[in-house]
């Protein structure tokens, strides 16, 4: 029956058939000569027998030249559909090969032809895929043309002929999987050609070719495609990672010779742990598990005291899981080759490669656990080059690596590399990875190790050995890290961390890290059950000041123990008052005129500061008047002689500040500032004429207060000369000095008043009458009112010397107001008297 049916067939295509072997038939009765065979093939209910009888005898060898040669593309498509179906419905597909695989070849591959239409190139490599799926293990002779055909069509112009290809070059491995491999390398160049087509769809079918062509060809071929496989996983289509982690995935649980590439390959799965998509990391950690538990069942007997001894380390990362002993093996194994590799990775002129490195690194050590102590000086120089990269993710990733190695590594190890290289270098990344160690420590196993960390963080070769800002905010986080774990041990290192905080604060560039700093001390207070961290300094302060005063014979403006001395001092508060024997010995010797001129002005800035609120500070146990006489003789009066230059002015203006300071806080008696005048008059007098307004200002308001304690002492001499210099100062740039002036010469007035050498002033006291009445012109109406009251004042003495003056002023019409006002105050101070 199915004879006859073929043979009906057979007569019904005869014509068709006859017109398409004419030479000169025309494009027209082709096209038509093709409809009717597909008519009488496609549309009508044959068996595959009936389509095999007639498509394997009478048309695959019209139909293929008509495939080849044709000239009109309409002809050569419907050739090309009437061959898918006689192959797809044929029962012996096979049998086609010998005409349709050359046909191909000539269509597909130049120099013999090339098909111009996208389209039935499409077609032609999809009928390629048919073949392969059809014929199976009959292609085998015919592999070099199927391999010739994809190296050409693999890099088609046309996208969908590419991704055809690629599903093509996967049916190809899985027809012919015994004899595949001797063709496959020629494969990987066109499939590397193309990995990194513009849409994202051939990427993925690139990839998943790659996968098979690999996995059935030659394993060799697993270094050519490495680094194109790691770019993808950059790829900003996740569907393109996912088939990356998929096809190596693939590869370590199938390949032939896996254990070969287990160190080029486990980097490639485990970069997939940090992909954005929780399904790409879901997909890596599943396969990633499976390959542990199948590397297990392969090595049982190497691994059966590592299974049946096992145990969890005492000190985990929290909310961590921990991987499967598979997994843990597989990386501590293969980490002495990855770790090479990575490291120069994560310091990639590519961001996006650092940052990838950097994730890879933290997962590594998670695996490896104590596995990373014999890795650790290679781990360390990685960790302290990448620790200082601008990605700020990169450095994230760093420190959370590091911190892995306080958890796993013993501090005798880890401790001994990183202090050492503390020695060497001033990089803050050395500091940074010490403060990740030290967070990722257990407190018990970190305790032994305290003294040495101490030590070694104070020792002025770390802490001063850079005053960068990044390296001094390592260094503070360093202190705060180990206040963290290590809470009330602290109280053994309180001291070296003090030292590390004061230096901290003094340094220049670290003025924005102040309250940062304070908190620490609060925090290392805290810890030892100390209300604040004032009490930190009165536990150290002795310690503190000889730690710092040491060299302070050697001090300059440079010398960083004059910042230090700067944060004790003013930082305290109080606790000062507790060692003013150590603060005055430090500034006698270097408040002396021999010198760094620079570092004096700072110690006096200092003195003054103090000075300023000197009950809340160098006086807060009462003790500083015990002190006066050296703070008086040794150090101010020195540095109040007169010196050339601008420092040495400054130098004076501070000292005469401090004097004032001294004077003003009230804790001189009479008897000391009697002491002080008979001491420093000429050096006060003198500061009346420097260039600096705070000098002159401060000048007069002592020499104010001289008159005002111990006026009545001083002799015509002392009268004469004090009030002609303050008398000056009437006529200074300054209204404030100009208002002091005024008030210490109403003092002047006072202190006469009660002298007995009052008779022997009276020509002075008229010519200062006349001098007076001149600044009632002073621009400034507050210093008119000053001088007002310094007129009203000395009016007492000389009342009618003095009307005598208003009245001579007011007859040439000068400040009749004033005048007025002060014939009124004369004219009512004598009523009164009488």
């Amino acid at each position: 029956m199915a004879a006859a049916a073929a043979a009906e067939l057979a007569q019904a295509l005869a014509r068709p058939l006859g017109c398409l072997q004419e030479s000169g038939c025309s494009r027209t009765a082709r096209l038509r000569a093709l409809e009717t065979i597909r008519a009488e093939l496609q549309e009508k209910p044959l068996s595959g027998a009936v389509v095999q009888e007639v498509f394997g005898a009478q048309l695959v060898r019209p139909l293929a030249r008509c495939l080849v040669g044709d000239t009109a593309e309409r002809c050569r498509e419907l050739a090309l559909q009437l061959l898918c179906h006689g192959l797809s419905h044929g029962e012996r597909p096979g049998e086609a090969l010998p005409v349709l695989l050359p046909a191909l070849v000539q269509r597909l591959c130049p120099p013999q032809g090339f098909e111009p239409s996208e389209e039935l190139r499409l077609g032609l490599v999809q009928l390629l895929s048919l073949l392969l799926q059809r014929c199976g293990v009959a292609m085998v002779p015919y592999l070099s043309e199927v391999i010739r055909i994809l190296q050409v069509t693999l890099l088609d112009h046309y996208a969908e002929v590419r991704r055809e290809s690629c599903r093509c070059a996967v049916a190809c491995t899985q027809a012919m999987p015994e004899h595949f491999h001797m063709q496959s390398e020629s494969l990987i160049k066109p499939l590397m050609q193309t990995i990194s087509h513009q849409h994202y769809r051939v990427r993925v079918d690139v990839i998943q070719a790659t996968g098979a062509v690999i996995q059935f060809g030659n394993g060799k071929s697993v270094d050519d495609v490495l680094s194109h496989l790691a770019q993808r996983l950059f790829d900003d289509i996740p569907k393109v990672r996912h088939a990356v982690t998929a096809v190596v995935g693939e590869w370590l649980l199938h390949l032939r010779d896996r254990y070969s590439y287990f160190h080029k390959l486990i980097p490639l799965l485990l970069g997939s742990f940090s992909d954005e998509i929780p399904e790409n990391t879901k997909q890596a950690w599943t396969y990633w598990e499976k390959i542990g538990l199948q590397w297990e069942k392969e090595n049982e007997e190497d691994l059966k005291d590592k299974m049946d001894f096992s145990v969890s380390p005492l000190h985990y990362p929290q909310g961590v899981t921990r991987p499967g002993l598979g997994c843990r093996e597989l990386v501590s194994r293969n980490l002495s080759k990855i770790l090479p590799g990575l490291s120069h990775d994560i310091t990639d002129w590519l961001e996006s490669t650092r940052v990838k490195a950097s994730q890879l690194l933290h997962t590594l050590l998670l695996h490896a656990e104590d596995h990373i102590t014999q890795h650790m000086e290679l781990l360390l120089r990685t960790l302290y080059q990448a620790c200082l990269d601008e990605e700020r993710e990169v450095v994230q990733n760093c420190v959370k690596a590091a911190e892995l190695i306080g958890t796993f590594v013993s501090p005798k190890v880890s401790l001994k590399l990183i202090t050492s290289a503390l020695d060497k270098t001033s990089k803050p990344s050395c500091i940074m990875v010490l403060t990740a160690v030290i967070r990722g420590s257990p407190k018990e196993i970190l305790q032994p190790h305290l003294t040495d960390l101490g030590n070694t963080l104070s020792q002025a070769e770390v802490c001063q050995r850079s005053e960068e800002v990044l390296y001094m905010e390592q260094l503070l986080c360093c202190v705060q890290a180990l206040i963290e774990v290590c809470q009330e041990n602290c109280k053994e290192i309180s001291f070296q961390l003090m030292k590390v905080l004061v230096t901290i604060m003094a340094a220049p560039s670290s003025q924005h890290l102040k309250e940062k700093v304070e908190e620490t001390m609060s925090s290392l207070a805290e810890v030892q059950q100390l209300d604040s961290f004032l009490y930190l300094y009165k536990q150290h302060m002795l310690q503190l000041m000889e730690w710092v005063s040491v060299s302070c014979d050697d001090w300059t403006s440079c010398s960083p123990e004059v910042l230090q001395f700067d944060v004790i001092t003013t930082h305290s508060g109080p606790v000062i008052g507790e060692a003013l024997n150590a603060f005055i010995l430090v500034l006698k010797t270097c408040l002396q005129p021999n010198k760094d001129p620079q570092m004096r002005l700072k110690l006096f800035t200092v003195l003054c500061q103090l000075l300023q609120k000197a009950s809340e500070t160098v006086n807060s146990q009462g003790l500083f008047p015990s002190y006066l006489e050296t703070v008086i003789k040794d150090i101010l009066a020195p540095n109040l002689q007169w010196h050339a230059g601008r420092t040495a002015a400054a130098i004076r203006t501070t000292a005469v500040s401090c004097l004032w300071a001294l004077i003003h806080c009230e804790m001189l008696s009479p008897e000391e500032i009697l002491t002080i005048r008979d001491g420093l008059m000429p050096q006060i007098i003198a500061a009346l004429d420097e260039d600096s307004k705070i000098a002159r200002l401060m000048a007069c308001r002592v020499i104010g207060v001289f008159f005002k304690v111990c006026g009545r002492q001083f002799d015509e001499h002392k009268f004469t000369n004090t009030y002609t210099e303050v008398l000056k100062r009437l006529d200074d740039a300054s209204c404030d000095v100009r208002l002091a002036a005024a008030h210490t010469l109403t003092n002047w007035f006072k202190s006469l008043r009660d002298s007995d050498v009052k008779s022997a002033m009276e020509n002075h006291v008229e010519f200062l009458y006349q001098e007076l009445l001149i600044h009632l012109d002073d621009p400034d109406q507050n210093t008119q009112n000053a001088v007002l009251e310094v007129l009203k004042e000395g009016s007492v003495l000389y009342p009618e010397l003095l009307v005598r003056e208003v009245e001579g002023v007011v007859h040439k019409h000068r400040t009749p107001t004033y005048c007025n006002q002060l014939l009124h105050h004369i004219q009512s101070a004598r009523e009164s008297a009488s």
